[in-house]
């Protein structure tokens, strides 16, 4: 069958595939995502527990998988991973839509999960590979133009068919996407594809590595050191409110009679709202924060940007109103979208280039590692007491993630130069 894959019977441009590939996976994704939890609760009938647990299975395969998967991707073929990938993940969506049954939400998430880890990394690998290194950039900035738009698409589509069903966005996700494997078979080119030669492939030898490298790196830098305890905090913090903001809001509010009581055209406008809350977040951050201060003391705004990202969960479990809650979800999302292109330039701005892959993929790690080990506690606590009981606890989890970035101390220059003020305050 993979051979059958190899070669399209009729190629397109890479360029312009691309670019249809990610219109259509942003629209399926959002028009999937937007009503997913609600379909979950209302339709599946999954208790707290199941919803955080079915989302922790889901990292647990990403993680599992992202290297087998990516062999497929470094040694036979990028095309073959994507299409792979694809249609796995709109199966999997499938399985789930159609099926309608906890069980079916695992099996569904283990098989988009597979999916996604078929897709991840290769399908921008793919593209580099077929229009040069040197002519990339700019299609990666409409691919961002192009995710954003559709995606907007995508959550207004979900909110037409959720009056219909909440079932039915996920099955039309799932069917797009198994549409678009078929389409990128039969016209996805691969030119310019060699084989990824041994020494840069990502196998478990080579992850074992990089462990072992980030580890040494963390040892001797505290900023480091703080981005992984960090990232490993909001792991465990993160899985029980994403997966159980809107059951709260469920299980506590009425909709407002502008919605007319229907939930899917309400969670709809709430997540429209929470993007361009985002998008506005985010543009603020690089134009309105002052360039000294994030040069100089970037752990500050990044700190304030984790402490509302606390309160703003507290206000999720404690807040009595429901304009106050979902003013303290975008709030909270809004804080996130701020402080991460602050941390993205501090963390590379302390690294050197050749460790610099090894010490994100780490981070990454750390993060995946956080949600699988703190989801299903949460999630049973989540059951068991309740839900805002279980948000509180996720934000005192996330407490010293505040402190920590409010105590490091960051020294203005090359990666080199903090490396020598370290040895000297050591000795």
């Amino acid at each position: 069958m993979l051979t059958l894959l190899r070669r399209p019977p009729r190629e397109a441009g890479a360029t312009s595939t691309f670019y249809v590939l990610t219109a259509v996976a942003a629209f399926a994704f959002a028009m999937c995502f937007t009503l997913n939890l609600v379909f979950q609760y209302r339709v599946v009938g999954l208790d707290p527990f199941q919803m955080v647990l079915v989302g922790t299975v889901l990292e647990a395969t990403c993680f599992l998988f992202e290297v087998p998967t990516g062999i497929v991707a470094d040694l036979y073929s990028r095309r073959v991973s994507v299409i792979v990938g694809f249609l796995l993940v709109g199966v999997g969506f499938a399985v789930e839509g159609v099926v309608a049954t906890f069980a079916a939400a695992l099996v569904g998430n283990v098989l988009w999960g597979i999916g996604y880890t078929f897709t991840s990394g290769a399908l921008q690998a793919w593209i580099t590979d077929e229009v040069g290194e040197e002519n990339v950039a700019p299609v990666f900035t409409r691919e961002t133009q192009l995710d954003l738009a559709f995606g907007v698409v995508g959550t207004l589509a979900a909110g037409a068919l959720g009056l219909v069903s909440l079932r039915v966005p996920v099955i039309a996700a799932g069917a797009t996407l198994v549409l678009l494997a078929v389409g990128l078979w039969a016209v996805m080119p691969e030119r310019h594809f060699h084989p990824t030669p041994r020494g840069d492939r990502e196998t478990f030898g080579h992850m074992r590595e990089q462990l072992v490298a980030g580890l040494r790196i963390a040892r001797r830098r505290r900023v480091v050191r703080v981005f992984l305890l960090v990232s490993l905090l909001v792991g465990l913090a993160s899985e029980v409110f994403d997966r159980l903001w809107q059951v709260r809001v469920l299980d506590t509010f009425e909709m407002p009679a502008v919605f007319d009581g229907d939930e899917a055209v309400a969670f709809t406008v709430f997540a429209l709202v929470g993007t361009l809350v985002s998008l506005a977040a985010s543009l603020a951050s690089g134009r309105w924060l002052p360039q000294r201060l994030v040069d100089s003391r970037p752990g500050l705004p990044v700190a304030l940007a984790m402490l509302v990202q606390v309160l703003a969960v507290v206000g999720v479990a404690v807040l009595g109103n429901l304009w106050l809650v979902l003013a303290c979800v975008w709030l909270r999302s809004a804080a996130m979208a701020f402080s991460r292109p602050i941390e993205s330039t501090w963390v590379n701005r302390n690294l050197d280039g050749p460790t610099r892959a090894t010490v994100l993929s780490l981070s990454s790690q750390a993060n995946a590692l956080g949600q699988v080990a703190g989801g299903p506690p949460l999630g049973a606590l989540a059951t068991w007491a309740s839900i805002p009981v279980a948000l509180l606890v996720s934000a005192v989890v996330q407490v010293p993630a505040v402190a920590a970035f409010l105590r490091v101390r960051t020294v203005t220059g090359s990666p080199s130069t903090e490396r020598s003020l370290e040895s000297s305050l050591e000795e």
